[in-house]
């Protein structure tokens, strides 16, 4: 009999209820206080600024009038002394733009009739030409300047340099381009790089600017000992495991972070931070401080959500991180949904100093496939690797499946040998805007039960975010518009009859699939007309995601157009693209998108609502 699952409906409403009230406590509220004075409090006099629309802001927010018209009990003689000063503190504004020999006249006037201020200072400004960079001279000097590739060290100076000859100077830009030229230098081999001497020339008739600034590198700087503070259940072995900090390594920023990073991922700790000690005595061998935190020994997760594809989900996460005996970390999960209930435990070891580690783990589950109800389980041990952006893994796994259902597969086992490679090249590891991923898997089983066959299994996934042109109106800097190009392909190669376990078929459709299907609702068909895993996979989707513009900015709002298609079959020929589409919004929240799709499902001819939170590859 085929199963009728409940409506999704009041999930989803609950959900989009949940995301439209967040929104809201994030509008501004009507009675946020005034931070000058306070409302209905007379003015001494009033301010009015003629200027430039590009300058107008910075001067009626930068005046130092400003701070006095609160001020009611103002004499005549201090009034005239504040005017006269406006004018040296509005050049001293202006000068910090660009502008070195401006117009500036500041009067002082009754108010008109009716006004609610007796006096009114008007600032009339006429900028005049703005000084533009003529030349810049930027020079390396100490130990870096005579080591090896010091000649490419300057070429880097030059080219990180964000204030070439021909842009308008402003005290800012001046700033930031020596500090980027500086942190050039202390990100990679010169943590104790200065700023030895600066200089601005600025030749106010000629409206130009001759900037001069020296770098001193100081010494060259290599890894040293990993020393730890705070880290006693666990031991500094194991912070130096995880870390993997390359000992005698030049000293790279990127580097040390990415350790730290580590660090803080591994579970062990819940506060991590590295840096060079700060009593190095030897720079070519400094030591990093570890100061960490440590995790409890144990911890128990609840987890409540919900999504489209299945409704109400529970979870309840346990965490050991110091097995007896073993002194593996345990991450054992029991979860439930109206698809799928499932046990799980994953044990891991410490990482060797290549980076490889033992795992070992175990599965109990039971899942909607297709018009089946699959009782499966999972054994599998091996070694794993994950680095910044590229995880590996090699495992010995056994799979065993049993289907119930009218025209369901015979009861299965296999065992195989399963090798996986994932890369993330992505700008943003919850929110990306741009870059690629890539992952594949590659099968070699031999069937156990009810005949012993062999098969190899293969799986290619793949995800580009290509960036398109500056939002519409937009105005300030931020996210792009851009499209999400989405494929996955798999296949299952075996002799006609091999009993494959179901759970290494494949099927498709839901959420994170082909959108306007039900959870896995795309699969092989049986001779009984039900759906069930078949052996080739081949699904492909492009979307267009649109940031929407507030107050001339991106918001973290965005829209969404899609196009999907899947097809699951046990042979290339009758594989026919199930196809979806709809529009969709996202909220770029701070831990992933917030996604909800409306989707067609040509075939089926059903509107589908699907909703998603977190951003996984």
């Amino acid at each position: 009999m085929p199963r009728h699952a409940p409506t999704p409906a009041r999930w989803s409403a609950l959900l989009f209820s949940c995301l439209v009230l967040t929104g809201c406590s994030l509008l501004p509220r009507a009675n946020d206080a005034d931070p000058e004075g306070q409302p209905g409090t007379p003015l001494a006099f009033e301010v009015r600024v003629q200027a430039p629309d590009a300058l107008r802001p910075l001067l009626e927010q930068h005046l130092e009038l400003q701070r006095f018209r609160h001020l009611p009990d103002l004499r005549a003689d201090e009034l005239e002394r504040l005017r006269d000063a406006a004018a040296a503190n509005a050049r001293e504004l202006l000068a910090t733009q660009g502008y070195f020999s401006p117009d500036v006249q500041v009067l002082l006037t009754q108010a008109p009739p009716g006004s609610a201020t007796a006096q009114h200072i008007r600032v009339q400004v006429e900028p005049g030409p703005r000084t533009q960079v003529a030349q810049v001279d930027i020079r390396l000097q100490g130990p870096g300047a005579q080591a090896p590739g010091a000649e490419r060290l300057q070429q880097g100076l030059q080219s990180a340099w964000t204030l070439p000859s021909g842009q308008p100077f402003t005290q800012d830009a001046w700033d930031n381009a020596k500090q980027q030229g500086l942190r050039t230098l202390q990100t990679r081999r010169y943590p104790a790089a200065r700023i030895a001497h600066s200089r601005a020339d600025i030749d106010a008739p000629q409206h130009q600017a001759r900037l001069a600034v020296h770098y001193d590198s100081g010494p060259l700087y290599r890894f040293g000992a990993l020393q730890v503070q705070g880290s006693e259940r666990y031991g500094s072995d194991t912070v130096r495991r995880i870390a993997r900090l390359p000992l005698g390594s030049t000293y790279d920023e990127a580097a040390l972070l990415d350790a730290q990073q580590r660090l803080a991922d591994s579970g062990y700790f819940d506060a991590v931070f590295l840096s060079l000690a700060p009593e190095a005595q030897d720079p070519l061998s400094a030591p990093v401080l570890a100061q960490v935190r440590e995790a409890p020994l144990q911890k128990w997760v609840l987890g409540v959500g919900a999504s489209t594809d299945s409704g109400l989900r529970l979870s309840v996460d346990h965490t050991h991180n110091r097995l007896p005996w073993l002194g593996w970390r345990a991450l054992s999960k029991i979860g439930w949904d109206r698809n799928t209930q499932s046990l799980t435990t994953d044990w891991t070891g410490l990482p060797h100093d290549s980076g490889w580690r033992w795992f070992t783990g175990a599965l109990v589950q039971r899942d909607a496939t297709g018009s089946t109800m699959v009782h499966s389980s999972r054994l599998r041990a091996g070694r794993a690797k994950s680095s910044q952006r590229i995880d590996r893994s090699l495992a010995l796994q056994y799979d065993s499946a049993d289907s119930q259902g009218l025209g369901a597969p015979p009861s299965s086992a296999a065992l195989g040998l399963h090798y996986a490679w994932t890369g993330r090249y992505f700008n943003q590891p919850t929110n990306p805007t741009r870059g690629w991923g890539l992952a594949w898997e590659l099968g070699l089983g031999h069937t156990l039960r009810p005949e012993r066959d062999p098969y190899v299994r293969a799986l290619v996934r793949w995800l580009h975010y290509q960036p398109l042109g500056q939002v519409g109106k937009a105005t300030k800097p931020g996210p792009r518009a851009r499209i999400a190009w989405r494929a996955e392909g798999g296949a299952v190669l075996a002799r006609d009859g091999t009993p494959v376990p179901v759970s290494q078929l494949f099927v498709t459709g839901g959420d994170t699939t082909v959108r306007g299907y039900g959870y896995h609702s795309i699969g092989a068909r049986t001779t009984a007309g039900q759906t069930t895993g078949g052996r080739y996979l081949v699904v492909g989707s492009m979307e267009w995601q649109h940031p929407l513009v507030l107050d001339g900015a991106p918001s973290d709002w965005e829209s969404a157009l899609f196009l999907d298609a899947g097809a699951v079959a046990d042979q290339p020929g009758d594989l026919h693209a199930r196809v979806g589409l709809g529009a969709g919004l996202r909220w770029r929240s701070p831990v992933g998108p917030v996604q909800a799709d409306l989707a067609y499902g040509v075939q089926e001819r059903k509107l589908r609502l699907h909703l998603r939170l977190g951003f996984r590859f």
